[in-house]
C-alpha cells in the first residue's frame, strides 16, 4: 500500500490503517458511468477502492461533456464510456483494479455482471434499470447507494436490505417516458460525490450513512434537507408479501 498516496485520509479518527486496508478489500460496483457515475468513481479510485466494477452500454455522446467528465472530447463516438472511464481511473490510481463491462445490464446476467461486488451504486438515469439493481441488491443482500439529479437538484439515499426503504419504494410507479434532461453539470457532481462519500462510510464503519433517510438539495438556492424516509406497506418488492 502506498502510504504516501492515502496519508491525509488516514489520519482521520476511525480510518487508519484498518480503515484504509477495508478499502482496499472492498468491490463497489457502479451501474452507469456518466454524470454520476463519473464523480463516484473518481473519488472511490482516489480513495483507494480495491477493485471497482463498472457497467454501462453506452459510448460517450458530445451532448455528455458538460457533466460526465471522465469523458473527454477524444472519446466521443470512439470507446465505450467503461473504456473511457478505466483508462483514467487506472491512470488516477493504479494500484487499484477496474473492470470495464461494456453491457446492457438486465435481470439476466446482472449476478454475473456484479458478482462479488459488496456495494453497489445506482448512477442511473431510469427507472426500469434502477429495478433491476433493487431486485438484485434484495436478492444478495447488498447494500445499494442511490442518487437522481436533474437541473440543479438532486437527492441521495442509502439502501440496506431489509432494513431500510428499497429502491421500488421510492419509486412505486415508472413515470411516463420523458425526453432529454435538463441538468448542469455540477449537480451530477455534486451528488456523485456524495454517493462515494457514502460508500466510503459503509465500508469503514465511519459516521452515519443516510440509512432510512434521503438528503435532499437545490444547487441554485442551496437548499438542502434530509428528510426521514420508511418502507412502503405494499411494495411489491420488500414487503413481507413480496414473497421475498
Amino acid at each position: 500500500m502506498n502510504a504516501d498516496r492515502y496519508a491525509r485520509q488516514r489520519m482521520l479518527q476511525g480510518m487508519g490503517e484498518e480503515g484504509q486496508e477495508r478499502l482496499a478489500g472492498a468491490t463497489v460496483g457502479i451501474m452507469g458511468v456518466g454524470g454520476l457515475g463519473s464523480p463516484a468513481s473518481m473519488y472511490l479510485a482516489a480513495a483507494g477502492i480495491g477493485r471497482l466494477v463498472l457497467a454501462d452500454p453506452q459510448v460517450p455522446e458530445e451532448s455528455n461533456l458538460n457533466r460526465q467528465v471522465l469523458h473527454w472530447t477524444e472519446d466521443v463516438g470512439t470507446r465505450s464510456k467503461v473504456d473511457s472511464a478505466a483508462r483514467k481511473l487506472a491512470a488516477l490510481n493504479p494500484n487499484i483494479e477496474v473492470l470495464a463491462k461494456a453491457v446492457e445490464v438486465s435481470r439476466d446476467n446482472i449476478a454475473d455482471v456484479f458478482e462479488g461486488c459488496t456495494i453497489l451504486l445506482d448512477c442511473l438515469d431510469s427507472v426500469p434499470a434502477r429495478m433491476v439493481l433493487n431486485e438484485h441488491a434484495l436478492r444478495t443482500g447488498t447494500p445499494a447507494v442511490h442518487a437522481a439529479v436533474e437541473g440543479w437538484h438532486g437527492q441521495v439515499t442509502v439502501m440496506v436490505p431489509g432494513e431500510t426503504p428499497c429502491l421500488a419504494c421510492l419509486f412505486p410507479r415508472a413515470p411516463r417516458a420523458a425526453g432529454d434532461i435538463p441538468i448542469i453539470g455540477v449537480t451530477a457532481g455534486v451528488f456523485g460525490c456524495l454517493q462515494a462519500g457514502e460508500a466510503i462510510k459503509l465500508i469503514t464503519g465511519i459516521g452515519q450513512p443516510l440509512t432510512s433517510k434521503m438528503l435532499i438539495g437545490d444547487l441554485s438556492s442551496q437548499y438542502w434537507d434530509t428528510v426521514e424516509i420508511g418502507r412502503a406497506r405494499e411494495c411489491p418488492a420488500c414487503s413481507p408479501h413480496s414473497g421475498r
